[in-house]
């Protein structure tokens, strides 16, 4: 399941024509700055200190591998527990622009969770404390604790999953 704010678009136009509507365009561009510039920072402490600068809602201890880029028009939708890890080049959307629409869904990830590389994880989804998403997987539906999930689109491996 997903929990998504559906926006209707103001004209005939695509809904991503209208983004400056939605969002302050200076506040995208900071956003961007902070969120692109720490997709090369190794130094957890001071990149997890950037996304809470953005809105983002980081946990204690929590680990973002190089190059994982966040939402940058509504990263204060996102909130990631602490002891997490997101693996490398990880992505992390809290909106979705579509023809004649928008939406935008908060993305809660646990405590202990641990993001496989190469992942995508789009709006309004919730992935439960201790589970496990492997590499390469999007997750489109929410995903229990300390369950296993992988694949386009993830789909359970194992439930009730031990991570050691």
């Amino acid at each position: 399941m997903r929990r998504v704010t559906i926006h209707q678009a103001p004209g005939p136009k695509n809904s991503l024509c209208y983004w400056t509507s939605y969002v302050n365009p200076l506040r995208v561009c900071l956003n961007f700055t902070i969120i692109y510039l720490c997709r090369f920072i190794p130094f957890l402490g001071l990149k997890n200190s950037l996304y809470r600068i953005v809105g983002i809602k980081i946990g204690k201890n929590v680990s973002v591998g190089l190059m994982a880029m966040f939402d940058v028009f509504f990263p204060q939708l996102i909130t990631v527990g602490d002891n997490s890890v997101i693996g490398y080049n990880t992505t992390v959307l809290a909106h979705e622009f579509l023809i004649r629409e928008w939406n935008t869904g908060e993305v809660i990830i646990g405590r202990d969770v641990m993001i496989g590389a190469n992942t995508t994880i789009i709006a309004g989804v919730s992935i439960g404390d201790a589970a496990v998403v492997s590499a390469h997987s999007l997750v489109n539906h929410d995903v229990s604790p300390r369950t296993f999930v992988g694949g386009v689109p993830a789909q359970v491996i194992n439930r009730n999953s031990k991570q050691e």
